[in-house]
């Protein structure tokens, strides 16, 4: 249900993390479908600002550290989306603004914009990983404006961790319907190609996960991390305990990846 993690994480916030707020740095997004209705998604202002409003309330927020449009909108210009980003710094509903799911093109358009409005865009949140590395165009253009990348799925939603190296448990993402990782995506070329990374990562006295996001991280600013476990949380912090790779390494890798 949309806007349900909000609701969650505004009880988790009340009950055991009030007094941290001001050590915390809480982010949202808005673009996607929140609400039935011709302002229920995308790029409006209208849209932009009534979902802020919405998430303010359901985290019991009077105020976000970080506020993304969560993917370009075809039938709304950049510049009313660019408004809807400024107004939310203006109010003091958000203290930075950042994009999402834009594409080299788009990214640089809105940073002509925002450079022409004085608006500084702190960072842009794309899918990135060794299985997806088309977002390095991206990457391109942030660096060359100076702007922040976060990759998500930086672990190619599980693909690139132990789970998959002896085929597809049934317990797993691709082992369950109705999830964006599906069985058909999972060749024998990509199994092949876990097999030989996790090789790598071994010699590097890492796990797969551990050295997939120390890949990413030699691109981007951070990484998301998704954690079902507390114990997934403490393998992916020991990355910081190897995070660089010799010249030799990172060619290994890329002749697995080609």
């Amino acid at each position: 249900m949309p806007g349900s993690a909000e609701e969650t994480f505004g009880r988790v916030l009340s009950n055991d993390l009030g007094a941290h707020r001001d050590e915390l740095f809480i982010s949202t997004k808005a673009g996607y479908g929140m609400w039935a209705g011709p302002h229920g998604e995308w790029g409006s202002k209208k849209h932009m600002l009534s979902s802020l409003d919405q998430s303010l309330n359901r985290m019991g927020l009077d105020y976000v550290d970080l506020f993304y449009h969560h993917r370009p909108d075809p039938n709304t210009p950049l510049e009313e989306t660019l408004e809807a980003l400024e107004q939310s710094l203006r109010s003091g509903k958000a203290l930075y603004v950042g994009i999402s799911n834009y594409d080299p093109t788009q990214t640089a358009k809105m940073l002509e914009l925002c450079k022409q409005r004085g608006i500084r865009l702190l960072i842009h949140q794309m899918n990135y990983s060794m299985f997806q590395k088309s977002s390095e165009a991206i990457i391109d253009v942030l660096d060359k404006n100076n702007v922040g990348s976060i990759a998500y799925c930086p672990l190619a939603q599980g693909l690139l961790t132990d789970r998959y190296l002896r085929g597809i448990p049934e317990d797993s993402r691709a082992g369950t319907k109705g999830t964006f990782l599906q069985k058909d995506n999972i060749t024998e070329d990509k199994l092949a190609k876990i097999a030989a990374l996790n090789d790598i990562a071994k010699s590097r006295g890492q796990t797969l996960a551990q050295m997939s996001l120390v890949w990413v991280l030699q691109r981007v600013t951070s990484a998301l991390i998704g954690a079902s476990r507390f114990s997934q949380i403490e393998e992916n912090v020991k990355s910081l305990d190897n995070m660089d790779f010799s010249a030799e390494e990172l060619a290994t890798i890329e002749s697995v990846l080609a």
